[in-house]
């Protein structure tokens, strides 16, 4: 099966991070950026860059970026180019576009004009370090919907020793163990009578309020 290849627009740091990411992860990434510098900083990195205008529906068509699995639009501060350039992108039948959105109101615009997933950097990781500093046993946050939530947890000094039973995690905060991470290995199918060591990592996913109540529980 043919690898994916994306194709990155904007190497702010944000793009830059997502292309250095996808290139290191062995796929074929297409940087693209109107800003020479930039591209130049990438062209080692990437398995090609190119400085293009992506509001210009000619030059990606002549960059054949319908033949790319993936479009990521991450341009930064110009609202106007990214909603353009989304325009162009769905025009041309790409299959799947993923935006990056300075605000909620970029974000429904995005949506409405056919982004297949809008992207909010900035909010994520503020969200991400909120949940860290409230609760050092949260790991990570990651927001799956406006509703729904993915935490990795830190197992609790009130958790060890004890088993997913009698835990029962999914009957009092209504969210469901989805993995347990214990050093290096992941186990993806978690046994009711596994009993939690010290270092272990709880994936939970739930909805946000029952997550809350959860991470509450337990700080």
């Amino acid at each position: 099966m043919a690898k994916k290849q994306f194709a990155i627009i904007g190497m702010g740091r944000f793009g830059s991070s997502v292309a250095k990411a996808l290139s290191g992860m062995g796929y074929d990434v297409l940087a693209i950026d109107s800003d020479e510098q930039r591209v130049q900083e990438i062209s080692a990195i990437v398995t090609y860059a190119v400085s293009a205008d992506s509001t210009d529906e000619e030059a990606l068509r002549a960059l054949g970026i319908r033949n790319f699995d993936v479009v990521v639009v991450a341009i930064g501060e110009d609202i106007q180019s990214s909603i353009l350039t989304t325009l162009i992108l769905k025009d041309l039948g790409v299959p799947a576009i993923l935006v990056k959105a300075k605000s909620e109101l970029h974000g429904k615009v995005l949506s409405k004009i056919g982004a297949d997933k809008v992207i909010y950097p900035e909010r994520d990781m503020g969200m991400r370090v909120a949940h860290h500093l409230a609760s050092p046993n949260i790991l990570d946050y990651i927001e799956l919907s406006p509703d729904y939530s993915i935490l990795d947890m830190k197992v609790p000094g009130a958790m060890l020793g004890k088993n997913l039973k009698e835990l029962d995690i999914r009957a009092k905060y209504g969210c469901n163990v989805m993995a347990i991470r214990r050093g290096d290995e992941m186990n993806i199918t978690p046994n009711a009578d596994d009993r939690l060591m010290s270092g272990d990592v709880l994936v939970i996913v739930g909805h946000k309020d029952n997550l809350s109540r959860l991470e509450m529980a337990y700080q």
